[in-house]
């Protein structure tokens, strides 16, 4: 059987499809054993690759963008998020929330995992018109630790996952204002990516991978979210099970899990919200950073339009 070992910056329930891939034999049935471990800190991606203890990383677009024309080759061939599953929580609900009501206040945004919470919010601020200099924003640290701050009283609103979004609406001490899977449009959030020199070397392993992958997109369309009980708890028994289950049905009823071709035009709008925070000196064609050899062998179908 052959080997595919993946390098991930979390264990995310955003990451789900994977999940369930491997937990109904979808990568056995296909002659694969894929082995996934979640870095802490999740830049330990990055030295598996260079090490070989990885084969492929899994993450966010972002990451190969930014070396993308640096010494560090990466070549990115699929994705599992084709939206951005956070949101937006505030101290009291918004059913008519704006963008703009957020000048002069103060957002936490956790960022020990990476830059992505920040900047897409800024890129949705920009969008609706507002400057995202007129709002403050806390950064670089864990969503624990901004959780816990936020709970005493740091802050007016917070960026989060949505199953921790999902957390705070349970408790009572915050409420989901925007929801980026309803209102954010798309993008490819998560993505596989792996070394440049290594894709032809891998290419067998990685339709494997991706026909499975899809295929469990498109079967978790079609189940009972109550199917997907067990593997929710399973995989993440610390989690209080109401919360967690909403996120998943928020996830389920959205693009977010459509397809694993990523969409050129999505991808360009995440680049221009990149280049806006200064995070890529240019940005590269989609070309250059998308592989879709692997995709067009297994006959993906179209990504939802980007809107």
């Amino acid at each position: 059987m052959l080997q595919l070992n993946i390098s991930a910056t979390a264990h995310a329930p955003n990451y789900l499809p994977q999940y369930y891939a491997d937990a109904i034999g979808l990568f056995a049935e296909r002659g694969l054993q894929v082995n996934a471990t979640a870095k802490d800190p999740w830049t330990g991606v990055l030295d598996d690759l260079d090490s070989g203890a990885a084969d492929v990383a899994l993450g966010g677009l972002w990451v190969p963008a930014m070396y993308w024309n640096t010494p560090r080759e990466l070549t990115v061939f699929a994705q599992v998020n084709h939206q951005f599953p956070k949101a937006l929580v505030t101290r009291t609900p918004r059913s008519d929330f704006t963008w703009s009501e957020l000048v002069g206040t103060t957002v936490l945004a956790p960022g020990i995992g990476g830059s992505a919470p920040y900047a897409f919010t800024a890129g949705l601020i920009r969008e609706a018109g507002v400057d995202p200099a007129s709002i403050t924003f806390l950064r670089d640290l864990s969503s624990p630790m901004f959780i816990e701050l936020f709970e005493a009283g740091l802050g007016d609103a917070i960026v989060l996952d949505l199953v921790n979004a999902e957390v705070l609406q349970h408790r009572g001490t915050g409420y989901i204002a925007e929801d980026y899977t309803e209102t954010g449009g798309l993008g490819p959030n998560s993505v596989y990516y792996c070394r440049t020199d290594r894709f032809a070397e891998l290419s067998e392993r990685l339709v494997a991978f991706t026909a499975a992958l899809q295929e469990s997109m498109q079967l978790m369309k079609s189940v009972d979210l109550a199917d997907l009980h067990p593997l929710l708890e399973q995989r993440w028994p610390n989690t209080p099970a109401a919360p967690l289950r909403k996120a998943c049905a928020r996830m389920l009823g959205s693009h977010t899990w459509d397809t694993a071709r990523i969409d050129p035009a999505a991808t360009a709008r995440w680049l221009r919200i990149l280049l806006d925070e200064k995070m890529i000196r240019q940005a590269p064609s989609f070309e250059a950073l998308v592989d879709t050899t692997i995709v067009d062998h297994i006959g993906y179908p179209a990504a939802t339009p980007a809107r």
